[in-house]
């Protein structure tokens, strides 16, 4: 009974330094894979910025662009109406005169 007990014994510390060596190599390799997957995390981190930067240039831009188009629209509709009230002020003046007879 003994030699079973001496057997089994064994048998533990066998397994024992077996899960300690593995224990050894996972420890020693997770610096490298926890440094692996922040590098990985910083790396979508940027890529995810970078899209989002370019969206706003974009937007920005688009927003510019609508901007001078509508000041441009917008000077143009005054200078059309300063045109307008000239015209009409002269076609008053010319109805005005043939009322009067004046032409």
């Amino acid at each position: 009974m003994n030699e079973n007990r001496i057997k089994q014994v064994l048998e533990i510390e066998k397994k024992a330094d077996e899960l300690h060596r593995q224990a050894m190599t996972e420890a020693q390799q997770l610096p490298a894979q926890a440094e692996q997957e922040a590098q990985e995390l910083v790396n979508q981190a940027r890529a995810q910025a970078q899209e989002e930067a370019r969206q706003i240039v974009a937007k920005t831009r688009a927003e510019d662009e609508v901007a001078r188009i509508l000041a441009e629209a917008e000077e143009k509709n005054r200078q059309q109406e300063a045109l307008a009230s000239s015209n009409l002020d002269r076609a008053v003046n010319y109805i005005l005169d043939r009322v009067a007879g004046k032409e």
